[in-house]
């Protein structure tokens, strides 16, 4: 059982083209869908993190979080991902993207009691496609030198880097789970509204 620290992060920083408007900010019983996630992590994990990209670091909904903002620029997900296992090296850290409207307190438990931390990544498989989930995974700590070099290589998709490393797979209980919202069509089936 691993016994490192596990730190949360929420991944903030998209610039939610195809939906429009700031994923991070859409609306779910009035809470934002950040404010969604940052407590279900709180629930579980030492700490919890915002990852934003420099030009969000004064929005009123995103500062009220700590914040790690990111290092690289133009990378996506995994340029928060790298920011934060750059900033605390020493912690596993459980990564949500914000757009998880689907996403249960069950889902992150059993992602937490199973991760192993003898393999660099834990994720769960897709229910719609069977490959790793990396926007609700657990990267554990030491993994930033093979992210790095993924990059190096011209590699910055965080799901082709689980892909092609030792990553201990789970399968989802809910298949609905990890179902993210990217367009206004997703929107409309979801539970969340617009801002």
């Amino acid at each position: 059982m691993p016994t490192k620290p596990v730190y949360g992060l929420v991944l903030a920083g998209g610039k939610s083209r195809r939906m429009g408007r700031d994923k991070a900010l859409l609306q779910r019983s009035g809470q934002s869908q950040l404010a969604y996630i940052a407590e279900l992590l709180n629930a579980c994990v030492e700490r919890v993190f915002v990852s934003t990209r420099a030009d969000q670091k004064g929005d009123a909904e995103r500062s009220r979080y700590d914040l790690i903002v990111d290092r690289y620029d133009n990378l996506g997900p995994v340029a928060g991902i790298l920011s934060a296992l750059e900033e605390y090296p020493e912690v596993d850290w459980l990564v949500v993207a914000c757009d998880l409207p689907n996403i249960d307190p069950q889902t992150l438990a059993s992602l937490l009691r199973e991760r192993d931390s003898e393999q660099p990544f834990t994720a769960y498989t897709s229910s719609h496609d069977g490959l790793p989930e990396p926007l609700c995974a657990v990267y554990h700590s030491g993994c930033g030198d093979i992210i790095r070099k993924f990059i190096d290589d011209g590699v910055n998709c965080p799901r082709k880097i689980l892909m092609r490393s030792d990553t201990h797979l789970l399968e989802q209980a809910n298949p609905h789970s990890l179902d993210n919202v990217n367009t206004p069509a997703d929107l409309r089936d979801s539970v969340l509204q617009a801002v």
